[in-house]
């Protein structure tokens, strides 16, 4: 009797990918930039094994992936805020009732102005 695996290549694939990005998604940005930081390091060194490099680089993909869905966030937050420190009052929503720059009161003055000046 044989104790062969019968795991097949995708099996075993697809458990090493879950194992290059175990614990990704609870660590923070500067961690995971840190841990990306090392992995580019010990790659570009040359030291680990072609297997043990394709590992690294599948991890790195999944952190490098995450730092930029923690800034991506981070973003949003700040242009939320961005957005309410512009309108402190909430009046974006209402903000087709006023009268915007360039109306016809202001381009008529301003038209006066440029014919006055070719008058001159």
């Amino acid at each position: 009797m044989s104790t062969e695996s019968t795991a097949s290549p995708q099996d075993t694939a697809s458990t090493e990918d879950s194992a290059s990005t175990e614990g990704i998604a609870d660590l923070s940005y500067e961690e995971a930039r840190d841990e990306l930081v090392a992995i580019v390091s010990r790659i570009e060194g040359g030291s680990a094994s072609l297997e043990e490099s394709m590992e690294l680089w599948e991890r790195g993909e999944a952190l490098a992936a995450h730092c930029q869905a923690k800034l991506d966030q981070a973003q949003d937050q700040l242009d939320r805020g961005a957005a309410g420190a512009a309108d402190p009052a909430g009046t974006a929503e209402t903000a087709g009732t006023a009268k915007p720059a360039g109306t016809a009161d202001e381009t008529a003055s301003d038209d006066e102005a440029e014919s006055d000046d070719a008058d001159a």
